[in-house]
């Protein structure tokens, strides 16, 4: 077990997120749990143990400065920021609302910016540090129906590569992972919507959409990503910044 650290993980109250905050838990390290839901934030903390839940709208740079902050004056600093909090809309491009791709731009891509932008200046100071972005699959390979995540998890990756490139004299690695097909309430959700769509069954648009194009031919677990996560965050890894790391089970 190494010595505890204090590790943010946004969109942590369910999924890759908190397969995430179980996993460095179980390492001996403190997660502050960012969720924009309040009640599921504080309630996945109590369930962890050597948690605390924060309601955090990322989207909004108030908001994550504050949260950071308080974590700060709680904890002392942080050492390991997890960019994990995402949204999805189902929709061709030519019927994509508006309000809709901001919503998905906003949570990705610019919350990844405002959670870094305000853990920078303690990593910086102590001169160590982790950034890791969950990027997706979908950040190499597009797929139909969803332009607003593809750009935003492309986005993803330029973003934590510049990350990585300005602050590789500080101690302080950036890099993202590209996660598969993975088990979660998120792609349960996209399901039927991709199927009305295509015109097609459900099951029929999870191989199309979901396991097409993947080798294995089955969903990942949040565990596999989590793992991940926590290897790159780890002194093993110290040498390993601006990177893409796929976690897709081969495509």
């Amino acid at each position: 077990m190494s010595q505890e650290r204090t590790v943010i993980v946004t969109g942590a109250a369910q999924g890759i997120g908190y397969a995430i905050a179980e996993e460095f838990k179980n390492n001996g390290d403190f997660v502050a749990i960012f969720d924009l839901n309040e009640d599921a934030a504080k309630s996945a903390a109590e369930t962890l143990g050597n948690a605390k839940g924060y309601q955090v709208n990322v989207a909004n740079e108030e908001s994550v400065q504050s949260a950071v902050e308080k974590v700060i004056a709680e904890r002392g600093t942080v050492d390991v920021l997890i960019n994990n909090a995402g949204v999805q809309f189902i929709s061709p491009v030519e019927d994509f609302q508006e309000e809709k791709w901001d919503l998905v731009v906003d949570v990705i891509l610019k919350g990844t910016f405002l959670t870094t932008k305000h853990v920078l200046p303690a990593m910086k100071k102590q001169r160590k540090g982790r950034i890791i972005t969950i990027s997706s699959g979908h950040g190499r390979r597009p797929d139909a129906y969803k332009s607003a995540y593809v750009a935003a998890k492309y986005g993803q990756i330029g973003f934590t590569n510049v990350v990585a490139m300005e602050n590789a004299q500080y101690g302080i690695t950036a890099n993202s992972i590209l996660p598969g097909p993975t088990r979660t309430a998120l792609i349960e959700k996209q399901l039927p919507k991709l199927a009305e769509q295509d015109g097609t069954t459900i099951e029929e648009a999870l191989n199309h959409h979901i396991l097409g194009a993947q080798w294995m031919k089955r969903l990942l677990e949040p565990s596999e990503i989590a793992a991940t996560a926590l290897f790159l965050a780890s002194d093993g890894a110290a040498a390993i910044t601006g990177e893409a790391l796929g976690v897709t089970g081969g495509e």
